[in-house]
């Protein structure tokens, strides 16, 4: 039976790809034709072989204890190493700040790059997320937006592992799987690349974690079997099948029948469906 933790602590937008948690700095950085996004200087890789030793040694055990996590699945990527090795995109659904982590534990030894709001690498974990991998996706600069794209599209045909949350933002402890935007499938599609579900579902947590961390639900992380893009399709109905594909493996991992889904499974402005309450943001000051 899946468990729902329903919180109405955290204040859910309206929209469903949009996001409700503040960046209280900006450093100014901008992503014209000229940044590196992905940065493959001697200085970076230095920073990131020392983020990645910090991560199996400290940070990748602490997620496993304070997340409560669990993998499920995780013998597809063996499974599938031939198939991953040539590059693949995965998607998930973003339900905690530091819900990546957890990915980049469970797939590793291999080191994925995941696309990311702007404004958070602008923001106070700026050098922490840009070690760990992340690509700020360009905003109102098509020169800049050509340039990234040319960039991620090289990476997967390099058999690299590009992440992305198609959801669009992050929504801490929300149950049900959101529409998808079709970005995922965008480069899926575009190289030709398989897709690779990866889905949060919860365990009720007990006394302890209730009471002390304040946690709402245990996490499980379920890994899926590549999904490949339909060639026989135009391009733009191809992006809608392979979208509506993903949200249906990602509905049925976590447990949900796609039928019995809240949500349609392809994002066209959708707005939030209050199936337990309408109150969020109760005492809300802030995530962790």
């Amino acid at each position: 039976m899946v468990f729902d933790p329903q919180p109405n602590r955290y204040p859910y937008p309206e929209d469903t790809d949009r996001h409700y948690l503040g960046v209280k700095k900006n450093n100014g950085l901008v992503f014209d034709v000229n940044y590196p996004y992905i940065d493959t200087s001697k200085k970076f890789r230095r920073s990131e072989n020392f983020t990645r030793f910090l991560l199996n040694v400290v940070v990748f055990p602490m997620t496993y204890i304070r997340f409560g996590l669990k993998i499920e699945g995780k013998e597809n990527l063996k499974k599938y190493k031939g198939v991953i090795s040539k590059g693949v995109v995965s998607v998930c659904n973003h339900i905690h700040m530091w819900d990546y982590l957890g990915i980049l534990a469970t797939i590793r030894p291999i080191r994925a790059h995941v696309l990311t709001w702007a404004p958070n690498i602008r923001g106070e974990n700026s050098k922490m997320l840009r070690s760990v991998g992340a690509i700020p996706i360009p905003e109102n600069d098509m020169e800049a937006t050509y340039k990234y794209m040319e960039v991620v599209n090289n990476y997967l045909n390099s058999g690299g592992w590009l992440h992305i949350y198609a959801e669009g933002s992050m929504w801490e402890y929300y149950q049900p799987i959101r529409p998808f935007k079709r970005g995922a499938a965008y480069f899926a599609c575009e190289n030709n690349k398989p897709v690779i579900p990866l889905v949060y579902s919860y365990r009720k947590p007990g006394w302890f974690r209730k009471t002390f961390f304040k946690q709402y639900a245990k996490m499980t992380l379920h890994v899926g079997e590549p999904i490949y893009p339909n060639l026989a399709l135009s391009r733009t109905a191809m992006e809608i099948d392979l979208t509506k594909r993903m949200h249906d493996a990602c509905c049925l991992l976590s447990g949900v029948d796609p039928k019995d889904s809240i949500y349609k499974p392809v994002y066209n402005h959708d707005k939030r469906v209050d199936y337990y309450t309408e109150k969020y943001g109760v005492n809300y000051k802030g995530s962790w």
